[in-house]
């Protein structure tokens, strides 16, 4: 969320298509406690339905660089991750470890 709000302000709907697989609920605890620990502004306009959108504060867009760092490090090891849990789950069946 904090690489999607980046690129700049967005509603609620943007975000949660921009993120995949991510419940609307999910989604809704997450962006309450970003706003709560002062990374992301919410902002509510006055209409019916009511416009919501989501913009990164100053210390949220220091995150930035932090955050994409590690969403590259997970793409560049994604391969080796998975085989790693396919090896564990074959040593360990019946686990429920997800």
């Amino acid at each position: 969320m904090i690489v999607e709000l980046a690129n700049g302000t967005r509603r609620f709907r943007q975000l949660q298509r921009a993120i995949d697989g991510i419940s609307q609920r999910m989604l809704t605890l997450t962006v309450r406690r970003l706003e709560r620990d002062g990374l992301v502004e919410r902002t509510v306009y006055p209409t019916v339905p009511a416009q919501v959108d989501y913009r990164l504060t100053a210390a949220g867009a220091s995150l930035t660089h932090l955050v994409r760092a590690l969403a590259d490090w997970s793409l560049e090891h994604r391969d080796g991750i998975a085989r790693s849990r396919e090896d564990y789950d074959a040593r360990h069946p019946g686990h429920d470890i997800r």
